[in-house]
């Protein structure tokens, strides 16, 4: 059974590069174009890990993350934050909101699979 992952980005062009670079490597994703649809969509699909872009319309992937991990249903999922802010105290934030992985876009496609097959292996 391949591992599920909530992909939240609202760039059409990263959304569909995730998704297949995930589909290649036996992932089943489920992309979410907005942030106000995630917690739903999360609630939905139960994934196995959650892909989160930082910068969002209605509402930051901060602010997301923050309310995925303060949901007791959606808590333990993790979470791999993906965004253009490439700074160490950009990374402290996803990861202080409660990100358990961080990759600076542009992306290297290794780095992401890595990424994401240390959050949730392939099975």
């Amino acid at each position: 059974m391949p591992g599920k992952v909530l992909v939240v980005e609202d760039n059409e062009l990263n959304l569909k590069l995730f998704c297949d670079l995930l589909e290649v490597h036996d992932y089943e994703p489920t992309p979410v174009r907005d942030g106000l649809e995630a917690i739903e969509a999360a609630r939905a699909v139960m994934p196995d890990l959650i892909i989160m872009d930082i910068q969002l319309p209605h509402i930051s992937g901060l602010e997301l993350i923050a309310a995925l991990k303060a949901d007791e249903e959606l808590a333990a999922i993790p979470i791999l934050a993906v965004t253009a802010y490439a700074s160490p105290a950009d990374e402290e934030k996803a990861r202080a909101a409660g990100a358990a992985s961080y990759v600076s876009k542009p992306i290297s496609l290794m780095r992401f699979i890595e990424a994401v097959e240390g959050l949730a292996p392939s099975p």
